[in-house]
């Protein structure tokens, strides 16, 4: 594993980072991979009953010399897992080590074309050139492997304990077409996992996926769509999955002729409206689908049925598609561009495809809204999100708390970070020996001190602090979605 000297990365950190908000600093140069190290206890101690994994997903690699991503969804995905055991805990971190990875590493400059970026070079060569799988979005842990997720692609196989990239992973069903979302869902009662690929060509639809336990793929449909938008995420709800399809049209010729990349060449249209879709998650059957207001989300937290039988999604509204450009604009340090998601709640009667009641639940600046993994589909206790401490907060400024937000209540429990200090998802750890509650874990990087640690807090009790921090060894970026995974034997070391 290559090091860069850490003078010359202090050095190229300050540059960057001047007159930036702190958060800029970790992003300011490349990731390095560390090997298994085991990490010191800075504050607290590690819940005895807490054995398994933390996975984390994110762009590790956002420059090659001085040249920086176009867009924060181009950057190269790095796999972060942190191992509980009776002895403590460990870390490590590497890259995925893709074969367009393999080619830009040995180059040293990029050279393929991505969600953001073009590829250099003539347009005679952005016609041809495939764009590269960064890797770089979210984690699906498998009894065997651990899938490294991207939007527009396979997954990478990656050995749980080495990290060491495998290769691209069919699943047992997926074609060289179709990709396969950073976004999956696991039903907790039976283990299958639903998830979907957005196909684009001259009929666009949405591929839909089954898969047993294992992930391999035993079931898949296909749903229509009228135009190309884009769909990031969708909703387990009880016996349905709900699709919510953006006011979004692409480009197609801009696109095709190499002038714009694929987050430039889609085009915000709010008179079209967003479309909801039903689908049966038995048969994977359309049961309804209907036109609504425009607005457009990433993430949703989670989705059920109520007791009146209505279908009832929380999830992270924007009023237009701005959210794109500050994505794009993170990579400078410095993103301008005003783009507010807050916290709602959508009703919806599945029989008559009527909106019951449409509302928002939390005023602040928040994203990357979670449940429990084992109330995924169901009415959960709660739903956990990170979000800016002031609903007037700075545009440029990340995330610096993490909330618990109870379901029937709407009670808010706050974890609050001191300035400089930015947690990323907060992931929740079921606990095995105390049914209904859990652990959140979240790396959180220190602007001041240029590090970054993994903190663990009781979820019920979030505003109590955490109950442990532990020292990484190197700076984290900022990164997007992770997952964990139980052990098996509580007492495996």
């Amino acid at each position: 594993m290559r090091q860069t000297a850490p003078q010359t990365r202090d050095s190229s950190r300050d540059r960057f980072a001047a007159g930036k908000p702190l958060w800029a600093r970790a992003i300011a140069t490349p990731a390095l991979e560390f090997a298994p190290t085991a990490l010191p206890v800075l504050q607290g101690q590690i819940p005895e009953a807490l054995r398994g994994t933390l996975y984390r997903n994110g762009p590790g690699r956002l420059q090659r010399q001085q040249q920086r991503v176009a867009h924060w969804f181009d950057g190269d995905g790095g796999i972060l897992a942190v191992h509980f055991a009776a002895d403590g805990a460990t870390a490590q971190y590497r890259y995925v080590q893709t074969p367009a990875w393999q080619a830009e590493a040995a180059a040293d400059r990029f050279l393929y074309s991505g969600y953001g970026q073009l590829a250099p070079g003539p347009l005679w060569r952005r016609w041809t050139a495939q764009p590269k799988n960064a890797a770089n979005t979210s984690v699906l842990a498998l009894p065997d492997k651990i899938l490294a997720l991207w939007e527009g692609g396979h997954p990478y196989a990656l050995d749980p304990v080495s990290l060491a990239t495998k290769g691209l992973d069919d699943l047992s069903g997926l074609s060289p077409q179709q990709p396969y979302s950073a976004h999956p869902k696991r039903d907790p009662q039976t283990g299958n996992i639903y998830n979907f690929g957005m196909i684009f060509g001259k009929e666009v639809h949405l591929q839909l996926y089954r898969s047993s336990p294992s992930g391999q793929i035993e079931q898949q449909a296909t749903i229509p769509l009228p135009r190309a938008s884009l769909v990031h995420d969708f909703v387990l709800a009880g016996p349905y999955l709900v699709f919510v399809v953006p006011p979004l049209s692409l480009q197609v010729l801009p696109l095709l002729l190499g002038f714009k990349s694929l987050s430039d060449a889609l085009r915000w249209q709010p008179e079209l409206g967003s479309q909801i879709i039903l689908v049966d998650r038995d048969s994977l059957e359309v049961v309804s689908r209907f036109e609504t207001d425009p607005w457009f989300q990433w993430h949703f937290a989670n989705g059920y049925l109520d007791e009146t039988g209505a279908i009832v999604l929380d999830y992270v509204r924007y009023p237009d598609f701005k959210t794109n450009q500050w994505l794009q604009e993170v990579v400078s340090g410095q993103p301008h561009t005003p783009a507010k998601g807050t916290l709602w709640q959508l009703r919806l009667d599945p029989q008559t495809s009527q909106i019951l009641a449409h509302e928002q639940r939390l005023p602040l600046s928040c994203e990357f809204p979670v449940v429990s993994p084992l109330e995924l589909g169901q009415a959960p206790q709660a739903l956990y999100l990170i979000h800016q401490a002031q609903p007037e907060a700075p545009i440029a400024e990340m995330f610096n708390c993490i909330s618990r937000v109870e379901q029937a209540s709407g009670k808010l429990t706050t974890a609050q970070f001191a300035t400089g200090c930015y947690p990323m998802e907060a992931i929740y750890a079921p606990r095995p020996d105390q049914p209904g509650q859990g652990w959140l874990l979240t790396v959180v990087f220190d602007g001041h001190q240029d590090q970054s640690t993994v903190q663990i807090f009781a979820a019920e009790q979030l505003d109590a602090g955490p109950l442990c921090v532990l020292a990484l060894p190197e700076v984290i970026p900022l990164g997007f979605h992770g997952t964990w995974q139980a052990a098996i034997d509580s007492d495996r070391s």
